[in-house]
């Protein structure tokens, strides 16, 4: 169903604003996010602990509420209530942006369903924020995340990914990050540059960039300390006719299968077909099925 959100026009409901906080240096908080803050009836954040320091730094008195992915199924309904009461609802994560790999998306899916308008402030957030600083090509990007922590799972993911021409963005802790990359280097080839940032905006803000196999070497030699932004260059030229190499002998069906075996499903598998051959999907799909 078509909606029409006007932001800032007058409602009967209260206003949701989505606030992002500073990844680390607290000077990078807007006046307009301490404004938005100090003007909510309420404040719903990740850990209301952590919110506290921020709000204190700020002498920002309103009183908070959690919402975070343990108790969001019980929390949107009571934030969806002082929201249609007329209350402003200011939400936070942690460090960044709200729905950026934190909770946030299960209430602004419930505000869009109930018409509740939802007003995103600009603010900092740590992908966008590395990238930039990074050295590698930053548009076209693709934001990932957090790959899965078991093994079988994140190589799949970057099975699915290894084609993508687009430089991708992960987040990683310190602690995993040496095997991230170490899964990295299985898939992709160890020429791409890689941009390893870690304590981003704060004093031990650091840039490791060489490629993916000296980043890996320099991780598996060094101990990593702090949160961690991955940049990866996009598929080069030459992984692409690598690739075109292994399966451009094979029938449009086995082509969909080699792509399966990859870790995608079949619809990816048919979708990626038809793009590398500039084909139809409907096309692969019949040839997959063996549909005449």
């Amino acid at each position: 169903m078509l909606t029409v959100q006007k932001s800032f026009a007058p409602v009967e409901t209260g206003k949701l604003y989505l606030v992002p906080t500073p990844i680390g240096n607290l000077e990078d908080m807007t006046y307009r996010s301490i404004e938005t803050l100090r003007q909510a009836d309420l404040i719903a954040s990740e850990d209301t602990r952590n919110t506290q320091k921020l709000l204190n730094h700020f002498a920002i008195k309103v009183p908070q509420i959690s919402l975070h992915e343990h108790n969001y199924k019980e929390r949107v309904p009571q934030l969806l209530a002082e929201l249609k009461a007329g209350k402003t609802i200011a939400q936070v994560s942690d460090a960044g942006m709200p729905s950026i790999s934190d909770p946030g998306h299960e209430l602004v899916e419930a505000c869009v369903a109930e018409e509740i308008p939802v007003i995103s402030l600009p603010g900092a957030t740590a992908g966008v924020t590395a990238l930039i600083a990074s050295g590698i090509l930053a548009q076209p990007y693709l934001f990932y995340g957090f790959l899965p922590r078991k093994r079988k799972e994140a190589i799949a993911q970057l099975e699915q990914l290894k084609a993508e021409r687009a430089t991708l963005i992960f987040y990683e802790s310190p602690y995993r990050v040496a095997q991230t990359l170490d899964y990295l280097a299985e898939v992709f080839a160890n020429e791409r540059l890689v941009c390893l940032c870690r304590e981003l905006t704060k004093i031990h803000e650091e840039y490791i960039r060489g490629t993916l196999a000296e980043v890996l070497s320099y991780c598996q030699t060094h101990t990593i300390k702090g949160e961690c932004c991955l940049l990866v260059e996009g598929a080069t030229e030459a992984e692409q006719v690598v690739e075109e190499d292994e399966t451009s002998e094979l029938s449009l069906k086995e082509q969909v299968e080699w792509e399966i075996k990859q870790g995608r499903s079949p619809k990816e598998a048919i979708k990626e077909i038809a793009r590398k051959r500039q084909l139809k999907k409907q096309i692969v799909y019949n040839a997959y099925h063996e549909i005449d």
